[in-house]
């Protein structure tokens, strides 16, 4: 059976392709038939070269085609072409359809272009937005996160301001309380200096006191020890002076 098939050449990763047809017991890249064109899928668009009428032929003639060849033909309009000869057209019009399917299958082409470029600029475009909003998206997340910073931070110095004129407000609390306590101490020694100047002067006067009235004792000790002495003088003379008179009153 003879096959249509392609068959490798060119250099390592940069093939390209011959279309074939060969016995289909031959090893792929052994004797062939025919060659009937090439074919690059590596350009772009791939290129393909072919003999449509002997490609034709031989499918005419039973020949199968490979599946990469049956997509080229069909691609090529080989399949068509036999097609119309089924229906008994006459060379020219099968010449004059083919030309006019050709002509509307670039047209096509052309317009799947344009419909892929826009497509291709439209991706393009969605591909730039998104990307935009995603820096948007990041810059606002960026901001958002310096401004908790900012206000974490803030609300920190703020608790220290609070913390630290807590601390100077209790400070000078008991600063106060320490200087009232230092007046309260000073006052109570005052107080206590004052209660013992009055003690020392209360006693002093009540010594004073102890001291005049032991003087008045003494005094009147004395006295009664000097009354004591003179009486029995003043006894005595009047005695005398009574026996005196007793004595005149007797002469």
């Amino acid at each position: 059976m003879v096959r249509i098939r392609l068959q490798r050449h060119g250099r390592k990763k940069a093939p390209y392709y011959h279309i074939v047809a060969a016995d289909q017991r031959k090893k792929r890249d052994g004797r062939i038939i025919e060659d009937l064109g090439r074919y690059n899928p590596g350009q772009n668009p791939a290129m393909v070269k072919l003999d449509i009428e002997r490609a034709a032929y031989w499918v005419r003639n039973g020949a199968q085609p490979s599946e990469t060849v049956k997509r080229l033909l069909r691609k090529e309009g080989v399949y068509y072409r036999l097609h119309l000869e089924r229906w008994n057209k006459t060379p020219e019009e099968i010449e004059e359809i083919i030309s006019q399917w050709k002509a509307d299958k670039k047209s096509e082409a052309a317009s799947a272009t344009s419909k892929e470029a826009m497509r291709e600029r439209l991706k393009a475009e969605e591909a730039a937005y998104q990307e935009e909003m995603k820096k948007k998206a990041e810059e606002a997340a960026k901001k958002a996160e310096e401004e908790r910073i900012a206000k974490q931070k803030a609300e920190e110095e703020a608790k220290k301001a609070a913390e630290a004129a807590e601390a100077e407000a209790e400070a000078e609390t008991e600063e106060k309380a320490e200087e009232a306590k230092a007046d309260d101490a000073e006052a109570e020694v005052k107080e206590d200096k004052k209660e013992a100047k009055a003690e020392a002067k209360a006693e002093e006067t009540e010594a004073k006191a102890d001291d005049a009235e032991a003087e008045v004792k003494e005094e009147k000790k004395e006295a009664k020890a000097k009354a004591e002495a003179e009486a029995p003088a003043e006894e005595k003379a009047d005695a005398e002076e009574e026996a005196q008179e007793e004595k005149k009153a007797d002469s």
